[in-house]
């Protein structure tokens, strides 16, 4: 068993590292929901952020929108035109992603300053293509709201885990090129 550890030192550290970066930042992120009441930010700060920003893009796009809180569940309605187009949720606030993005480059790090500045441009890059897909897809639903389901559920899932596993190989080749010149 020690033999392969020392054989596989450099898997077990990146799986360590990977998984000890999500276990902490997830629980930093539950316990900041866990103290989120939506009394002056409904349902949590990041995601009245997210949905007014949506919002913000959206009327950008030259589509009439405002946000309201839901009255029977915790997000926001998103009313693109006075038509009741979807709801911002927790989960579309690409928090968790973020982490789990944060969570590999950690687990992959090079140099500190280069390690955080990349984790800090990533999260500002999911962050954003996060907003444009809300406006996107609020507008597609809008447009096509018998396309729900696929524009929901693959296309645009598939646009924000796309930009964050280009962001991981960029990471990757960017830093084993880096790794190779210190060789």
């Amino acid at each position: 068993m020690k033999a392969l550890l020392i054989k596989y030192k450099s898997v077990v550290k990146f799986i360590l590292t990977f998984l000890s970066v999500y276990f902490v930042l997830t629980l930093a992120y539950k316990y900041y929901l866990d103290l989120s009441d939506g009394s002056k930010y409904y349902p949590d700060y990041i995601t009245h952020l997210v949905a007014n920003q949506s919002e913000l893009v959206l009327n950008a796009f030259g589509y009439d929108t405002v946000i309201v809180s839901h009255p029977d569940e915790p997000s926001m309605k998103l009313i693109v035109k006075n038509k009741f187009v979807a709801r911002v949720v927790e989960g579309c606030n690409s928090i968790s992603i973020i982490i789990l993005f944060v969570s590999f480059i950690a687990a992959f790090s090079a140099r500190f300053k280069s390690t955080f500045i990349y984790m800090l441009s990533g999260s500002v890059l999911i962050y954003s293509v996060n907003l444009l897909r809300i406006a996107i897809l609020s507008i597609g639903l809008y447009n096509y709201p018998w396309r729900r389901d696929i524009l929901h559920t693959v296309i645009f899932p598939m646009i924000i885990y796309g930009i964050v596993f280009l962001l991981w190989m960029f990471w990757v080749n960017r830093f084993s090129k880096q790794q190779k010149k210190h060789a």
